[in-house]
């Protein structure tokens, strides 16, 4: 994932709202959204290179995803994929705190990244650059690759959208969060973060829905979650045009 949004307990049906874009190399295979063969209970999209996840959920209402931290230096030689982080957290049966804990010890064994993970009553945030573990109060969150709610333009634009949304409490909140996401409007040079790459490149990954010619947004996810079910999302983009994948989860079985 490169841009997460989210609301945490401040809708009155929806105690987790997210909608996230995962960008990625348009030639790096990849699997929708399904079950998982080897693990049914684990729902989510998978990078067939690695065999990990960015973002996903469980059948008993876990939640995890990840943002990779830019860092054009960054020696990642030797490290491991960041996305078993995710698939280690939905696969876990720990408490969530013990599963962020267990990450945070094993720090340097991965590049960069911003891990996400929570149910319906509690939710994290870590990011091995900061080394700081985070259970989040109520509120609206944003996270690109950078730390959780550093004030780049896609990120205030994803908020500020995000809130608009959640604010209107309407009922076509699944349509209204997919159509933010592919909001390809780039920021101004003026405003543009500086995070090692050139402006060119700046100016490329601005968008909230980045498109270019080897490197882009492949996918849209929305999750709403609340004590009883779990409705999940998920838009592909492809040469062939779009592709959604829905799914209710009920909580209660």
């Amino acid at each position: 994932m490169c841009l997460i949004l989210f609301a945490y307990q401040v809708h009155p049906t929806y105690k987790l709202i997210v909608a996230a874009n995962r960008d990625e190399f348009y030639g790096r295979p990849t699997a929708p959204a399904h079950y998982w063969e080897d693990h049914p209970h684990i729902l989510a999209g998978r990078d067939l290179e690695k065999m990990g996840t960015w973002m996903g959920v469980t059948k008993e209402g876990r939640f995890a995803a990840l943002t990779n931290y830019r860092n054009p230096d960054e020696k990642t030689e030797g490290k491991h994929s960041r996305g078993e982080l995710v698939a280690d957290v939905l696969n876990g049966n720990e408490s969530l705190e013990h599963c962020m804990r267990k990450v945070e010890t094993n720090r340097q064994l991965y590049p960069g990244y911003n891990l996400l993970a929570g149910d319906a009553n509690e939710l994290y945030h870590y990011s091995n650059i900061e080394n700081k573990l985070h259970k989040l109060a109520p509120g609206i969150y944003g996270v690109s690759n950078h730390l959780l709610n550093t004030d780049w333009p896609k990120v205030k634009r994803g908020k500020a959208g995000l809130s608009k949304i959640i604010s209107q409490n309407d009922e076509s909140i699944v349509e209204q969060l997919l159509n933010l996401l592919q909001n390809t409007d780039p920021s101004s040079d003026e405003i543009l973060p500086s995070t090692g790459v050139s402006l060119e490149w700046e100016r490329v990954l601005s968008p909230v829905f980045i498109q270019s010619e080897s490197y882009g947004t492949r996918s849209s996810t929305v999750l709403l979650m609340t004590d009883e079910e779990i409705h999940y999302k998920e838009r592909v983009y492809g040469e062939g045009g779009i592709d959604d994948r829905e799914y209710t989860i009920n909580l209660k079985n």
